[in-house]
């Protein structure tokens, strides 16, 4: 039976609606909301002494976010249970993960991970300048992992996790120039987020705000130890014209890490 002319044109203007909200055309829409993350989740372990993945997770699901930066995370590490943490996040949360080992550790692998709800078009593994491990002194290989995805408006935005080093000043140092000329070269909107082990007012900070802004709380509140945090040392920080900050916070958890989460919302306009 053929549809008569009222209901042709129904038909014709429902299937315009879905035509036009298509992805090329919401991105029209200016600005949108990101929700990032940037956590160090000490490889599952919480100040009690467990390992519980599930309790990360709850965490990272409250704060609502598109991108996490993780650091401190085992895959398949005997301490931690012989668990592919990266995998075991993204399952529990409901995201897509890529995963950047920096060190081979019992059995296993430790690094970084970038999870997001967004498509992912291209992933990079950065190895970053560190001291070797002596007898005398205990360090760790560093890195980054940067996760190029498809913002809503049909952009590209780059994500960056990172840890630099713990007990090695001048490795900071270095790390930091390094991430400089690695990912503040080009016009990629990019937020590099992670455990820099360093302060407020530091040369590693300083000589990454020469070519980054800080999305960091006014009162740059402390993320570390969590139980009663005395420190800042996690920080969310970006680049790009298309980015503006409107909110920044360490989220109060004392328990699931040694580190409180650290949340920054941007506006992405076109």
């Amino acid at each position: 039976m053929i549809p008569d002319q009222p209901l042709r044109w129904l038909l014709s203007f429902v299937l315009l609606c879905f035509l036009t909200n298509t992805p090329a055309q919401l991105s029209a829409q200016s600005p949108t909301t990101l929700r990032v993350l940037s956590y160090n989740i000490h490889y599952g372990q919480g100040t009690d002494g467990i390992y519980d993945l599930e309790r990360i997770a709850r965490v990272i699901v409250a704060a609502k976010p598109d991108v996490v930066a993780l650091q401190e995370v085992d895959v398949m590490v005997q301490r931690s249970g012989k668990v592919h943490q990266a995998q075991r996040l993204a399952e529990l949360t409901g995201m897509a993960v890529r995963y950047g080992p920096t060190q081979h550790y019992q059995g296993g692998l430790f690094g970084n991970a970038v999870m997001t709800r967004m498509p992912i078009e291209d992933v990079r593994i950065q190895p970053l300048p560190y001291t070797d491990a002596t007898e005398q002194l205990t360090t760790y290989p560093r890195g980054a992992i940067a996760v190029v995805v498809q913002s809503p408006q049909g952009q590209p935005v780059r994500f960056i996790s990172t840890h630099f080093q713990h007990n090695v000043p001048g490795d900071r140092v270095a790390e930091a120039d390094a991430v400089n000329g690695f990912f503040a070269t080009d016009n990629v909107p990019t937020v590099l987020a992670g455990d820099m082990n360093a302060v407020p007012g530091s040369k590693p900070i300083e000589i990454l705000e020469s070519r980054w802004k800080n999305a960091i709380d006014s009162e740059a509140a402390p993320s570390a130890p969590s139980p009663k945090p005395t420190v800042r040392i996690d920080y969310i920080f970006y680049r790009g014209e298309t980015l503006k900050m409107v909110h920044s916070e360490v989220i109060d958890d004392g328990l699931a890490s040694d580190h409180r989460p650290v949340l920054s919302v941007f506006e992405l306009g076109k």
